[in-house]
């Protein structure tokens, strides 16, 4: 029996519907728009492409977005300085810098200077301390980074919302997606083991798991002999390949081919986890919003 196909773009545009109307309520009744300002530092073809996006889909919710483009020679202080211009802008919500940043900016200290109210990407030390500590409810909660938050919907679209019990594999330790992952599994009541691409037998930690969340950023890490039947997969990894016809394509960290006929549903890649994650952007704009609006 093959897999069911677990269709990110499908679920995220029920998410973004919803936001949508969200929106359109808030800014009949409070007369402000909520507004994402998003910093490109350079010109690296792929961030200039996410960025886009991140703006068309913004502005299809309903809402502002605002691109600051930044010479790639900018110094850290300049940046900075930008940075604080935003945080204390009344009418900028939301907070983005894309990464990566050029080698001579400190992308943690950057990152640290962003308002902790207005960091949509939940990656500064309070939204991560929140995280910690299971501060995810209410107008104060921790703003969560936007991936893991749409691995978790993903599930839950095939294991209803009850994900208690469950044995979960995290491979890959990042701060932008292994890490939170881990925290919000552990606070959904699930068993999790964290594992990496240097794990010594990856392949029976992956046979003991009920989900497999990868996120490595190694092509055809997970093969079919290494997935337990009936399991769900969550393919993060983003890779860039030359195909036979020394064509480049996009796969995930599993070879989807031979897993697909074992495991009860998989995210495709792309538009499994990819579209999530705009989409969790866009809520994390909206809650950003509403916390500052909480403020006034």
């Amino acid at each position: 029996m093959t897999a069911q196909i677990i269709n990110g773009k499908e679920i995220s545009m029920s998410l973004r519907k919803d936001i949508a109307s969200r929106v359109d309520e808030i800014k009949k009744k409070f007369h402000l728009t909520p507004t994402l300002a998003v910093i490109l530092v350079g010109n690296d073809p792929a961030s200039e492409v996410y960025v886009s996006n991140k703006e068309k889909s913004a502005h299809a919710v309903g809402m502002n977005s605002i691109q600051f483009k930044m010479s790639g020679d900018i110094s850290e202080a300049e940046l900075i300085a930008k940075i604080e211009e935003l945080n204390n802008d009344k009418k900028v919500h939301g907070i983005l810098v894309q990464l990566p940043l050029p080698k001579h900016i400190d992308a943690k200290k950057v990152i640290h200077k962003i308002d902790y109210k207005k960091d949509v990407d939940g990656f500064h030390v309070i939204n991560v301390g929140k995280l910690s500590i299971g501060e995810v409810e209410g107008i104060e909660k921790a703003m969560i980074p936007c991936t893991p938050l749409g691995c978790i919907h993903l599930l839950k679209s095939v294991k209803g919302n009850d994900l208690s019990g469950l044995k979960t594999l995290v491979i890959g330790t990042s701060n932008i997606v292994g890490r939170p992952l881990t925290r919000l599994l552990l606070l959904e009541g699930c068993t999790v083991t964290v594992a990496n691409r240097s794990t010594k037998d990856l392949k029976s930690e992956c046979l003991q798991s009920d989900v497999i969340f990868s996120a490595t950023g190694v092509p055809n890490l997970i093969r079919g002999d290494m997935v337990k039947k009936d399991s769900v997969i969550i393919d993060v990894g983003i890779n860039r390949i030359l195909d036979h016809d020394k064509k480049y394509k996009i796969v995930g960290d599993v070879n989807f081919d031979e897993v697909k006929n074992i495991a009860s549903a998989i995210t495709p890649v792309p538009g499994g986890v990819g579209p999530m994650t705009i989409a969790y952007l866009l809520q994390n704009t909206l809650d950003c919003y509403l916390k500052l609006l909480s403020k006034n």
